[in-house]
């Protein structure tokens, strides 16, 4: 046996010992099992939802904040954020359908200034609405999100009971259609591989990181880091706001939870790739060279095990094999939260290759001064 094989086979053998012992359990993936107790006094909560072109799911996700069984003050922003299908209307009809009582606001979104996302915007505009009620929280979710009734209730228990300045849910994402089994449960365990929760809720990591579809914001929190003007042109918004937040000394959270569900589907490869390319580069500081070592640790982390298992011999045979059976063991946490079979855990390979021709489709875009594009807009010019 070549020793250059045997140091081969140890790249993937170590890389995979270290992401089992050392990185914060990121592959336990739990879902948030908070039982709200009572307080003695709920504190006022605005919700803001940005929508552009939701018109498929706005109503359902008004709707569901509507019934929200929150015991104090709560109210509804929704942003129209230009949108050509009806998507105010929509909003604005699910409202007075809707059986509860919580106030709903729809406002529409002034055009969009230079340097700045078109969330963001909407954000900010509907986050200025909102300030006008003077809540303690701010409660930050996308149109296309339904929520369980009870899920402000345990944002809020979970904040005031550890002292959070921001509380996260990773919401259900779907996985019925082949393109969303195929890389979606991927999506979530690459995702908690770059922000264990365990690390992002530690004020002694650096790592902060939150899911956009669900952040619950102290008011006082969001005016300390400069409101959100102070990350305006991010395109990864809600990890820019962690990570703003717990800058400042601010305590976060981050959790997973099956009761508040995605609406938005993904029936094509092409379409889950377009997801991936427009934060991919931004995720690595639009550099060269950290788009070299990403496709580079990529293959060594989930490629390079199975060459050297197919055709190697011992030891670095035995080395390849351990590697892979720690990746699919720790993956097959992660399909089971989704319900799939179990023969989803030998993909991630597959789904590693794609994602790494997303980054580079990502990059190319970006240089090609087409970055970013979301929903007819570029949100990262090429630089100049």
């Amino acid at each position: 046996m070549p020793l250059s094989s045997i140091y081969l086979a140890a790249i993937p053998f170590t890389i995979w010992f270290y992401l089992l012992l050392a990185r914060g359990s990121f592959w336990k993936v739990q879902e948030d099992d908070t039982a709200p107790q009572p307080l003695e006094h709920w504190p006022p909560v605005v919700a803001v939802v940005p929508a552009r072109n939701e018109a498929q799911t706005i109503a359902s996700a008004v709707g569901a904040l509507a019934k929200q069984d929150y015991p104090g003050e709560f109210s509804i922003v929704v942003v129209d954020d230009h949108s050509a299908d009806g998507t105010a209307a929509l909003a604005l009809q699910a409202a007075e359908e809707s059986s509860a009582t919580k106030p709903v606001v729809v406002h529409t979104a002034t055009p969009l200034p230079p340097g700045w996302t078109g969330k963001l915007w909407a954000l900010n505009e509907g986050l200025s609405l909102a300030a006008e009620k003077a809540p303690k929280f701010y409660w930050l979710t996308d149109a296309d999100v339904v929520h369980a009734p009870d899920t402000l209730r345990r944002l809020v228990f979970r904040a005031e009971r550890d002292a959070l300045e921001l509380t996260s849910l990773m919401v259900l994402l779907q996985a019925k259609s082949f393109p969303e089994r195929l890389l979606i449960p991927p999506f979530l365990f690459f995702f908690l591989m770059l922000y264990p929760p365990r690390w992002i809720a530690d004020p002694k990591a650096r790592t902060a990181g939150a899911a956009g579809g669900c952040i619950l914001l102290r008011r006082d929190a969001l005016e300390r880091v400069g409101g959100i003007a102070a990350i305006r042109s991010e395109v990864i918004d809600d990890c820019a706001l962690a990570r703003a937040v717990k800058k400042t000394g601010g305590k976060i959270w981050m959790g997973l939870t099956r009761a508040s569900v995605s609406l938005r589907e993904y029936r094509s490869l092409a379409e889950i790739r377009d997801m991936i390319a427009r934060t991919a580069f931004a995720q690595l500081r639009h550099s060269f060279f950290l788009l070299v070592a990403a496709l580079a640790g990529l293959f060594a982390t989930f490629w390079l095990a199975w060459i050297l298992f197919l055709t190697g011999n011992d030891p670095a045979w035995i080395m390849a094999s351990t590697a892979i059976s720690i990746m699919t063991t720790t993956f097959l946490l992660t399909v089971s939260f989704y319900g799939l079979s179990p023969l989803w855990s030998f993909t991630l390979p597959l789904a590693a290759a794609f994602y790494a021709y997303a980054t580079w489709l990502s990059a190319a875009r970006h240089w090609l001064g087409r970055g970013a594009q979301w929903k007819g807009r570029s949100h990262a010019p090429r630089d100049p």
